[in-house]
């Protein structure tokens, strides 16, 4: 049997660890600790879909913006607290973040099951691909192992998250900066085929930009007027707004994105092409969006014995 010089020990060495870091993550991290974890996930999300579908699109902009801002580390969850400040008071999260208590009543389950073993980060990650699924969407296997964040940053959830105006160089740049391509990000947007937004994040927009069918401005300012009713709702996707479907990259094409930011995916621009594939090809749409979904899901994540497992997920223990 040859023996391994030092240089080629250490480079071993070396890549098993590398290899370590890089799989911390397991989608059987919890098969022995928790075994109950998903059935009780799902069960809950379900419950709360039942109650209103527009709930798992907000859970999945709660995952969006949790990873994000400092990776998936359950940050957002924290409540303010006198000598604390968490990310649910920043411009993208204020008044329009929702679906805590569902996280809350997972939690609150799943402590009952396996306690002090669960994060709150994989608690969200999960419920995330619940409420896409529950809604006609694809499912995918979770990569676990996520440990709770001890802190949190207002500065990064106003800063690193895209808004509804962003051009197409805007949210090619921030998702670039998370690690993930302007595919992946044209796959991501396809999240808006379900829930809801306020008229004040796109007035302007059908008010005044000319890309957009008229027909669906008028629609649109019917229930959004040109000054006030500014917490009026309307339908991210017009199609199919409870379904998670290609209905969105459609929407697209037919000039009918809710956003500018929708919109600029579709507007002479590198995604073009992109979003025409989706519009005529439901199952690759599928098929990417949750590729994508591992992908975001594994920014940053704390493992090992960094972070905590909390007990509740709106503060540290």
């Amino acid at each position: 049997m040859a023996t391994l010089s030092y240089k080629s020990l250490t480079f071993l060495v070396l890549s098993l660890l590398v290899c370590s870091a890089h799989g911390q993550l397991s989608t059987s991290f919890y098969q022995k600790k928790c075994p109950n974890l998903q059935t009780i996930v799902r069960s809950v999300v379900s419950q709360a879909i039942a109650k209103e579908a527009r709930m798992g699109a907000s859970i999945l902009r709660l995952f969006f913006h949790d990873c994000f801002v400092n990776g998936c580390d359950g940050g957002i969850l924290l409540d303010d607290t006198p000598t604390f400040t968490g990310e649910k008071n920043a411009g993208p999260n204020a008044n329009s973040a929702r679906g805590f208590e569902v996280i809350d009543a997972i939690k609150t389950q799943v402590e009952a099951s396996c306690n002090a073993t669960v994060s709150c980060a994989d608690i969200l990650t999960l419920a995330a691909r619940d409420g896409v699924n529950l809604l006609g969407g694809p499912t995918w296997n979770v990569p676990l192992g996520r440990r709770d964040a001890l802190t949190a940053s207002l500065t990064g959830a106003n800063s690193n998250l895209p808004g509804p105006g962003s051009s197409l160089s805007a949210l090619i740049s921030m998702f670039s900066a998370q690690g993930l391509t302007a595919r992946e990000m044209t796959a991501l947007s396809g999240a808006h085929t379900i829930g809801q937004a306020s008229c004040q994040f796109f007035r302007n927009r059908i008010f005044n930009e000319k890309n957009i069918n008229a027909s669906f401005a008028s629609l649109r300012q019917q229930t959004c007027p040109q000054s006030g009713g500014d917490n009026n709702l309307a339908p991210l996707d017009v199609q199919s707004p409870n379904a998670f479907d290609n209905a969105y990259y459609v929407d697209l094409v037919n000039k009918q994105g809710l956003f500018h930011s929708d919109q600029e995916l579709f507007n002479g621009g590198s995604q073009d092409k992109v979003v025409t594939q989706y519009s005529t090809n439901a199952a690759l749409f599928a098929s990417d969006f949750a590729k994508a979904m591992v992908k975001l899901s594994k920014i940053s994540p704390l493992t090992g014995k960094n972070g905590e497992i909390r007990l509740n997920c709106r503060k540290i223990n």
